[in-house]
């Protein structure tokens, strides 16, 4: 018998749902989740994030603007412009704010998210 769980993905949406470089808000196990599709050199990667901004105390991180600080993929608040890093949650002004994230990944166009 193996110790091997199966990760249980989720299909979302069609990846061309999401515009390059910009977010969309989805439903995902009861919570509101930001995916963001970045074009990275050439490749799109997908990020999931938890919405919830826990500054301004809304759910608006979908629509906020994505780039990089210091080599980091961050996503720009839309209210008071804190920047949190895509693959880890962090927010790179203030550490003791963290994001949940998701596994995400693209397969067959089609965006997936896992717990």
């Amino acid at each position: 018998m193996s110790n091997h769980t199966e990760t249980n993905w989720v299909d979302i949406c069609n990846v061309n749902d999401i515009v390059p470089n910009t977010g969309r808000c989805a439903l995902f196990n009861n919570e509101q989740v930001a995916i963001f599709r970045i074009n990275y050199h050439g490749n799109d990667e997908i990020y999931a994030v938890h919405n919830f901004d826990p500054f301004s105390k809304a759910n608006v991180l979908a629509r906020g603007i994505t780039g990089s600080v210091v080599d980091t993929l961050v996503v720009a608040s839309p209210i008071y412009k804190q920047h949190f890093c895509l693959q880890t949650g962090k927010c790179l002004e203030d550490e003791t704010a963290l994001l949940k994230t998701y596994k995400a990944r693209i397969v067959d166009n089609t965006v997936q998210l896992s717990a």
